[in-house]
C-alpha cells in the first residue's frame, strides 16, 4: 500500500518542457507496469513538445483549462473533462490552448512489451 497526497509530493518539471510543473504521485518502478501517475500544471500557452514512446501508452485527463493535443499530425480540441489515450508509437504533443489560463492535467503511463 502507498498513500500519497499532493501536499507531500515534490514539484518537479516534465522532461519535455521545464516550464511545466508536475507532481508524480506514483513513479516509475513502484507499481509495474504503471510508469507514472502524475498531475501537471501548464502555464498559458506552454507545450509538452512532440514525442513518442515505443514501450508505453499514456492516458491524459484535462481537469481544468483547455488543451489541444496533436496525435500523428491531427489536432484534437480537449476542453476540461476530456480524456485521451495515446498508443505506443503515436507522436503526440500536448498544449495549453489558452493564452490566459493555466491548464491542469492528470496523466499516467502503462508499460507495454
Amino acid at each position: 500500500m502507498k498513500l500519497t497526497t499532493l501536499t507531500q509530493t515534490p514539484i518537479t518539471t516534465v522532461s519535455h518542457n521545464a516550464r511545466i510543473q508536475k507532481q508524480a504521485l506514483i513513479t516509475y518502478g513502484e507499481f509495474p507496469p504503471l510508469t507514472n501517475f502524475s498531475q501537471a500544471t501548464f502555464p498559458p500557452g506552454e507545450i509538452a513538445h512532440a514525442h513518442q514512446h515505443s514501450d508505453m501508452l499514456e492516458v491524459f485527463f484535462i481537469q481544468s483549462g483547455h488543451a489541444a493535443m496533436t496525435v500523428d499530425g491531427i489536432e484534437y480540441d480537449l476542453p476540461a473533462g476530456s480524456c485521451i489515450s495515446i498508443e505506443p508509437g503515436e507522436i503526440h504533443e500536448l498544449r495549453n490552448a489558452s493564452a490566459t489560463e493555466a491548464m491542469l492535467v492528470t496523466y499516467f503511463g502503462v508499460q507495454v512489451q
